[in-house]
């Protein structure tokens, strides 16, 4: 598998051709390591910063009126027209401001982080960016580089059940979570993901 410090060397690479911006895209499902890979790779890459695609979860009232609020973080409970278009507007190099995805209150905080002009180098993570599905698979090409994180589903499980549990979900509650919603994404994005330049295994 190769290291961190060998993918920063990859992107640093990366950085220096010819586009003044890069957009790399950290895709796998939930529980592969995506937030951690990337935050790692912006600590240590300068002029590189990270957004999640979780900030475009749809909000909950909106989901209890689809009925889907038990499928929260599938691909349909996402804003996917408002993340193409805020995909779009990164590949130039203006200053662009970001939402984020607050977990504590499950809310989305519009314009809650600024993407600078001078960022050379935007690390995308989210389970759906290599998604070969209709209107997901046109993400495809705004990538300059894309990472898929390959975990086997007992470590998707366990790890799951961490954050769940660390979240204040009971046992019951966060086996019911998984069972119903994250394990059925899991395969999903397992056999429906576009080839990828780099394929890592985290468990």
């Amino acid at each position: 598998m190769e290291t961190t410090k060998q993918i920063i060397q990859r992107l640093v690479c990366l950085k220096a051709s010819d586009a003044p911006r890069k957009l790399v895209a950290i895709a796998g499902t939930p529980g592969s390591g995506k937030t951690t890979l990337a935050h790692a790779l912006t600590d240590n890459i300068a002029n590189c910063a990270c957004l999640s695609m979780d900030g475009f979860h749809l909000d909950n009232p909106i989901l209890d009126a689809m009925n889907l609020s038990n499928r929260k973080g599938s691909p349909e409970t996402f804003d996917i027209e408002g993340f193409r278009s805020l995909v779009r507007r990164l590949k130039e190099p203006n200053d662009v401001y970001i939402p984020v995805f607050d977990r504590s209150s499950e809310k989305t905080i519009n314009c809650a982080s600024l993407i600078p002009a001078t960022t050379e180098i935007i690390v995308l993570e989210g389970n759906y960016l290599l998604l070969d599905e209709p209107d997901w698979r046109e993400l495809s090409h705004y990538w300059d580089y894309t990472i898929f994180l390959e975990t086997d589903l007992a470590t998707i499980v366990r790890r799951l059940m961490d954050r769940w549990l660390f979240h204040g979900y009971s046992q019951e509650a966060a086996h019911a979570k998984i069972s119903v919603n994250d394990l059925p994404n899991a395969h999903r994005i397992l056999q429906h993901a576009l080839p990828a330049d780099l394929v890592i295994k985290t468990d």
